[in-house]
């Protein structure tokens, strides 16, 4: 099992598995970002500060993931 799996199923954490890439920050209206967590920073929403939404590596800085079940989308 791995590291997401084993926390998710112990009550620690969800598993997300469906993402949008969204490749530009500036793509975003109302996104903002957590500090630094090991080498990721979290997606939240800057109107009422709820997430995580999504991920950002910092090794790659064109990628940001936004989790479908985070967020309402027509």
């Amino acid at each position: 099992m791995r590291k997401k799996a084993a926390a998710a199923a112990a009550g620690g954490g969800d598993v997300l598995r469906e993402h949008w890439l969204v490749r530009d920050m500036f793509s975003f209206e109302n996104v903002g970002f957590t500090r630094d967590v090991g080498n990721v920073k979290f997606l939240v929403c800057a109107d009422c500060e709820a997430g995580p939404i999504g991920w950002h590596c910092l090794d790659d800085k064109d990628s940001f993931y936004v989790a479908l079940e985070r967020v309402a989308h027509e």
